[in-house]
């Protein structure tokens, strides 16, 4: 995935979640909802969370040094987790507490009409945030599912902006219906129980994040580069075996590292020749290898 996309996804969703945040705030100071409070800590910890993705965005493009001859690509996996822990605390948790003070301390909800509307407005702007998200994600999905992508993704900075807008949107329809039961019942304890089911799935989506980044930062493969590379080995008619293929992700670029054996007869300049040849057509194919280690053997 590319930074630009990631960039404009990332952009989309700092304004939304920044105009969304303000609105909320002031409607749930305005209906006392604990629901829209919970709502609120979510969008500003979003907001909180795109800055923080692209500042890793940022210092992940930054230059190979001696020190780091890969570079920083991976750095942006570590900013993606302190956004994981950031929702799962700040947004996540705090909403259930929040919901729990409001459940046992019940508080009357005000105003609960003005409420809906303004959760209206946020899932239209969620909308558009989440649009832009996907539209970046297409390129990068092929024909598989939402779910496959996000399992095999190594865009983390997509990833969790996608996370972030699909939880918000549950968040927003979880909102809506419990303030609506506030409204039909006149009981405030749905609205505490809003607050506590999105801190719940803001917890559960933060975990799922965590999860996949975590593998990534313990350096994830890339099945179908790694696929691809070796049907191409296969075919060439130097190659008599293909032993071994690492594809691993790190950042945006895979480092691939390939043992084989050739064919007895090629003499040490034949080989080399033949191995150049084979490595610029494979960084062709795919333009996400920046390495290629190439090693002749006879065994594993």
């Amino acid at each position: 995935m590319s930074h630009s996309n990631s960039t404009s996804a990332i952009i989309y969703a700092f304004a939304a979640n920044l105009g969304i945040a303000l609105t909320k705030s002031g409607a749930a100071v305005w209906t006392g909802s604990g629901s829209l409070l919970a709502e609120a800590i979510h969008s500003f910890a979003d907001c909180g969370n795109q800055v923080l993705l692209f500042i890793g965005m940022k210092r992940s493009a930054r230059t190979a040094t001696q020190r780091h001859p890969m570079g920083y690509g991976r750095e942006s996996y570590i900013w993606s987790m302190m956004v994981a822990i950031t929702l799962f605390s700040v947004g996540g948790l705090f909403s259930i507490h929040e919901g729990w003070l409001r459940y046992h301390e019940p508080q009357a909800v005000e105003n609960a009409g003005i409420a809906l509307a303004i959760l209206a407005i946020a899932v239209v702007l969620e909308g558009f945030s989440l649009r832009a998200a996907l539209g970046a994600m297409t390129s990068e999905r092929g024909e598989g599912g939402l779910w496959q992508w996000f399992k095999e993704t190594q865009s983390s900075e997509l990833m969790v902006v996608i996370g972030e807008d699909l939880a918000a949107l549950l968040g927003l329809m979880i909102a809506a219906a419990m303030l609506g039961l506030t409204m039909l019942t006149g009981n405030s304890l749905y609205d505490a129980m809003g607050s506590m089911l999105i801190g719940a799935f803001l917890v559960v989506v933060a975990v799922l994040i965590g999860r996949e980044v975590h593998s990534l930062l313990l350096g994830e493969a890339d099945i179908r580069i790694s696929d691809a590379v070796q049907s191409y080995l296969e075919d060439q008619g130097c190659v008599s075996r293909v032993l071994n293929i690492w594809a691993v992700s790190h950042g945006n670029q895979v480092m691939l590292a390939i043992k084989a054996e050739l064919l007895a007869d090629l003499s040490v300049g034949e080989a080399v020749e033949l191995i150049n040849g084979m490595e610029k057509q494979i960084k062709i194919d795919h333009p996400r290898v920046n390495w290629v280690f190439f090693e002749i053997d006879n065994s594993d």
